[in-house]
């Protein structure tokens, strides 16, 4: 897809500069940079540049972002397949009310235990890796989802609530591969194809996560047990569990439709859950300081003092 990966210019080691960065302040202010030009004998546009490549630094590439979002895609893509593969002949995939016919005595096919499996090995992958997957700023969020994701597959398997499993995870994957690809579209700077994918995902995302999974399956789990079994106190925690998972799913979807307006007027760049690269040239800056950039910085500082 044409990317590749970059060399980032590192700052070079000032004890000082570092201290401040690590105790203070990663975005300095100009007094702050006026200051600290002083105690290391360096210009202030030296400083401003040191602490653009030590932010930098700290950033992930682009590389490792995209890697991430190929592997999630490819993932998704597959239990999409796996999960219509599973479904789609079933009579619980047209009629939620079939999800409880002959409760709790339902037969477990292989391919829904194999589709189970493979569900719950990928979101443990993701608990696992979270600590060296690129930090987003919604990243206790996510570890929230995916402790209840863990929970509800190992509680719907063991009180046989299997049918309203799989259509959980079909409803969740058949989003989650378009929210991938756009991120791969936009890493690739694909701007139009990043465009529409979104907006794709965001129609079947309102579609699927706030529509079809409170109205359909969580009414599915809420009200329908109720004829054929007395309430028990594990019913209640399994739906406080997946009304914490539609609650996420609000947050989630308040970022989109936040993305959205961006996109709507022109202002929209990544995601707006990571932080993205600063660009750090030394040949933009010295046109800079050739346009007069630099004299004002320099005007500035000397007002200051």
């Amino acid at each position: 897809m044409g990317i590749k990966s970059k060399v980032r210019l590192k700052a070079s080691i000032n004890p000082v500069l570092e201290n401040f960065y690590i105790s203070n302040s990663k975005h300095p202010s100009q007094v702050d940079i006026y200051g600290l030009a002083k105690k290391c004998n360096r210009t202030t546009v030296q400083v401003e540049r040191w602490f653009r490549r030590r932010r930098n630094q700290d950033r992930p590439a682009v590389m490792k972002k995209f890697q991430e979002s190929c592997w999630r895609f490819t993932f998704y893509l597959c239990a999409l397949i796996g999960g219509f593969a599973v479904l789609y002949d079933k009579p619980w995939f047209h009629d939620v009310w079939e999800v409880w016919v002959g409760y709790p005595k339902q037969e477990v096919l292989t391919s829904q235990y194999w589709y189970y499996v493979m569900e719950l090995g990928f979101y443990w992958s993701l608990l696992f890796s979270v600590a060296s997957d690129v930090r987003r700023k919604d990243f206790k969020v996510q570890v929230v989802h995916h402790l209840a994701t863990i929970f509800l597959l190992n509680f719907s398997w063991g009180v046989k609530y299997i049918r309203v499993g799989t259509l959980t995870l079909l409803v969740h994957d058949v989003s989650d591969v378009l929210l991938e690809a756009a991120k791969m579209c936009s890493y690739a700077a694909w701007t139009k194809t990043c465009n529409i994918l979104f907006a794709v995902f965001a129609v079947v995302f309102v579609i699927s996560r706030l529509i079809v999974f409170p109205f359909w399956i969580i009414y599915a789990t809420v009200v329908y047990p109720l004829y054929y079994c007395p309430r028990f106190f594990l019913y209640y925690f399994f739906n406080m569990v997946m009304f914490i998972l539609q609650f996420l799913h609000i947050y989630w979807a308040y970022l989109i439709f936040r993305m959205v307006r961006k996109m709507i007027s022109g202002n929209m760049s990544g995601d707006d859950r990571s932080d993205n690269e600063e660009e750090d040239s030394e040949e933009n800056e010295e046109q800079s300081l050739s346009n007069g950039d630099g004299k004002k910085r320099i005007i500035n500082g000397q007002h200051d003092r």
